[in-house]
């Protein structure tokens, strides 16, 4: 069955070089995180991998980025696509001034061309896991048509400051009835709090790692038409669509369900300058205990 890994990569920078943290290597060889990620969805299953990306980036990210990867995924089976986040490309007026990018709903709705199977989300950025790739791919061929990798907040937090998380609510039987967006979560001596207020470490929070299919898309955009006739006008400049808000408004409204598929795997990401050294360590540790080999992609 054809699957499709869809990588949110529109914000790296406009000029690719130091100090760009989607670029930073992690480990020895130069692997970027986003290797890791390529590996572990292939690992899983997934065969077929579509980069969101500017197109003032493409010649860049391709000569950085996309040829390596599509040679490797040539050899395992994997094709490669490439869709181009716009921000023009919206159902409405654009609004004089406005620089900032659309959000993830936007980015998903770039590939809407190129999606064509059930399809995972991630961020360029982050690192998730071999669990959830695996765990969402199971989900996805089973027949599954909305889920959600769901990460222990405590393995999701930095050394070095606050970060924002979007805790979930689940009922009984492990769908999602809500995800409420906290900022500032920082650790304590005894584990984490956002604003003074204590929160249950062992809660599960959403990465942005969703599992979805094409039927989606249909709701995505005419949601995107919604957002642009009912947010855009109260905040033309910085309103964003955004995959969490949009899918917890369906779910309010009882038009969407989506299941929470549990990871015990650790998020890292570089948030933080200052993340960067624990990051690399972490990733020596996987390379030791033998959970990747240094030639990244040659146990595939």
């Amino acid at each position: 069955m054809k699957t499709t890994l869809l990588i949110m990569a529109a914000g790296i920078g406009s000029r690719f070089g130091t100090g760009i943290k989607q670029l930073e290597p992690v480990d020895a060889a130069g692997h970027i995180i986003m290797d890791y990620s390529i590996h572990d969805a292939i690992e899983a299953g997934f065969n077929h991998v579509v980069f969101v990306i500017r197109r003032d980036i493409e010649a860049e990210f391709r000569e950085v980025i996309g040829e390596r990867i599509a040679a490797l995924c040539a050899v395992h089976g994997v094709t490669v696509d490439y869709a181009f986040q716009d921000l023009h490309d919206i159902p409405g007026a654009f609004p004089e001034g406005r620089t900032k990018p659309w959000g993830t709903g936007q980015a998903v709705l770039a590939a809407k061309s190129v999606l064509d199977t059930p399809f995972l989300v991630i961020n360029a950025d982050d690192y998730y896991g071999k669990e959830g790739f695996r765990t969402v791919h199971e989900y996805l061929v089973s027949g599954g048509e909305a889920c959600m990798a769901g990460f222990v907040l405590k393995n999701t937090l930095s050394d070095n400051g606050g970060v924002t998380r979007g805790i979930c609510a689940m009922d009984a039987e492990g769908h999602l009835t809500k995800v409420a967006e906290t900022k500032n979560i920082v650790k304590t001596a005894d584990g984490a709090e956002a604003d003074g207020v204590k929160l249950d470490t062992d809660s599960l929070v959403s990465m942005n790692m969703w599992g979805l299919t094409p039927a989606f898309l249909q709701t995505l955009e005419e949601g995107f038409g919604e957002f642009f006739q009912k947010e855009v006008p109260a905040n033309p400049l910085k309103s964003e669509y955004l995959i969490p808000t949009f899918i917890g408004q369906l779910l309010a409204e009882g038009k969407m369900q989506v299941k929470v598929l549990k990871t015990d795997d650790t998020w890292y990401g570089m948030t933080y300058k200052e993340d960067v050294p624990a990051v690399k360590e972490a990733f020596r540790r996987m390379l030791e205990a033998g959970l990747y080999r240094a030639d990244l992609f040659s146990d595939l």
